[in-house]
């Protein structure tokens, strides 16, 4: 069979935002000097869902793809950084733990580090897990630092993230992509024609009458997902009744208490808020079930949560949690809430865009849209999601709380089966074993689940190879290297005053 192999010259990005820009701006890199003609259309009477983001480390491999410098990009959207999360009254109210972005301990005899832990701690002869975590002790202690050259130390393997505006990123990613070639219309697209011959997307039809063809179009219009779903009707899978949360209200404050290095997720009744700490102001949400809480509630429940002043009026989001049947079908590729949409608890939203945009680099089509190629994006992009999907349930499913209906509804309810399998291993004897490269690597789930109040019946009985004495040994080296680590770290504050601190208007 013959398909067309000449060049796509023309792509039209519908929509801003992060999704939009993140786009464009990949794009104007990864073809610089190359004859494609990149234009985005976005209308500022439609409003993007920019709340204060919070990231998880893989954004930095985007920034460095684009050779953006950090500091300058931590400046521009008012940044701060973030070395994991804390989940409180989870589990149960009044309990608290951090999920950190960087791994436990360090593995002994080719076995993995929690393992060895487990023994101890439930012998009673070692402390909390975090205390083995460079991470956690840096979050807890307000302190940052880059990775040091430092052979054999902790202080050379700090994965971290940050907390910025998102807002501004768009804005900055916009100054990026236009030096580079791509041109931003101003409009809204009134209606969408596509070719009779195989139903593919033509032209976008402006208000103001202009009509705007392209070879491919990338469908970053949010929710309303115009081209996708509305035009191209590729249906939609509903994950709700895993994840009943479909609203959110979110609403910043001035900052009164210390910056931290991390994002703060709270439990509430039903759902939960959080706190992502930027340079100039506090981003709050609350996350929330409407099945369970109206929205006149929640505006009170979040206020009731803030520490101070709120900065702006409540800003009201909904959705339906899911995805797209296919991120792409014929010549339209959805990237970020138009591909679907899963809460922001571990903050992937960023992350999903951004492996959305990487997907369609290593898929990038020519003329000839071969179908095999938009079967594997759509096969990856479906298992990456469904993988996601299933290490947020595993936070509503794993609790000790019955204090509500939402949270015995979600402790009791049924779960994929990967989720059953994971927790099912875990608890038998310790083992977790990260599956197709998922998004969240072992210690992820273990942060998780020994957090949320799993306690395993066993460990791995190579363990048992090494006498107790040397173990505990062992552990206190650890623990003391980790300490002495976290002594010589700057504390956030001055490190953002010396490198990257933003000018406040």
């Amino acid at each position: 069979m013959h398909t067309d192999s000449s060049p796509i010259n023309d792509v039209v990005i519908l929509g801003g935002g992060s999704a939009g820009w993140m786009t464009a701006a990949a794009l104007a890199k990864v073809f610089e000097n190359k004859a494609l003609k990149v234009r985005l259309i976005e209308s500022q009477a439609v409003g993007t869902v920019s709340v204060g983001e919070a990231t998880i480390p893989q954004i930095s491999r985007f920034n460095k793809l684009l050779g953006l410098d950090e500091n300058d990009f931590v400046k521009h959207t008012k940044g701060t950084f973030k070395l994991g999360i804390e989940f409180a009254n989870w589990r149960q109210k009044g309990h608290a733990y951090m999920h950190p972005f960087g791994s436990y301990g360090t593995n002994m005899d080719a076995i993995q580090f929690h393992h060895y832990w487990l023994k101890m701690f439930q012998l009673g002869k070692a402390p909390e897990l975090d205390k083995f975590s460079l991470l956690c002790t840096a979050a807890y202690s307000g302190k940052f630092n880059r990775p040091q050259p430092i052979k054999n130390s902790p202080l050379a393997d700090i994965p971290y993230a940050f907390h910025f505006d998102a807002t501004l990123y768009a804005e900055y990613l916009r100054k990026f992509a236009e030096a580079r070639g791509v041109t931003r219309i101003e409009g809204k697209v009134q209606d969408v024609f596509t070719r009779n011959s195989n139903g593919f997307v033509d032209a976008l039809l402006l208000e103001n009458g202009e009509r705007i063809h392209a070879d491919l179009f990338i469908d970053c219009s949010g929710f309303r997902a115009l081209l996708i779903e509305k035009t191209l009707n590729t249906g939609y899978e509903d994950w709700g009744h895993w994840l009943p949360c479909d609203r959110a209200v979110a609403m910043p404050c001035e900052a009164k208490n210390k910056v931290y290095p991390y994002t703060i997720s709270t439990a509430q009744d039903a759902g939960w808020t959080w706190r992502i700490p930027l340079q100039h102001r506090i981003g709050n949400g609350y996350v929330y079930p409407s099945e369970f809480v109206s929205d006149d509630e929640a505006v009170d429940v979040l206020k009731q949560q803030m520490e101070n002043t709120p900065l702006a009026e409540p800003n009201q989001l909904r959705w339906k949690t899911g995805r797209r049947e296919k991120a792409w079908h014929k010549n339209v590729v959805a990237i970020g809430l138009s591909a679907g949409f899963i809460e922001p608890l571990e903050s992937t939203g960023l992350h999903l865009i951004q492996s959305g945009i990487s997907r369609l680099m290593a898929f990038f089509p020519n003329q000839g849209f071969n179908q095999i190629d938009i079967d594997e994006f759509n096969a990856q992009s479906k298992l990456e999601m469904e993988q996601i999907r299933d290490f947020i349930i595993l936070h509503y499913k794993l609790t000790d709380r019955e204090d509500t209906e939402f949270w015995r509804y979600c402790k009791h309810m049924d779960v994929p089966q990967g989720v059953t399998d994971k927790l099912n291993l875990y608890a038998s004897n310790g083992r977790i074993f990260r599956k197709d490269n998922e998004l969240f690597d072992e210690t992820s789930w273990l942060a998780v689940m020994h957090g949320q109040g799993l306690q395993p019946q066993a460990y791995h009985p190579i363990v048992d190879n090494l006498p107790e004495s040397e173990i505990s040994r062992r552990l206190a080296h650890i623990q003391k290297v980790i300490e002495t680590s976290v002594a010589t770290m700057p504390m956030q504050a001055d490190f953002i005053d010396k490198h990257c601190k933003a000018t406040m208007m």
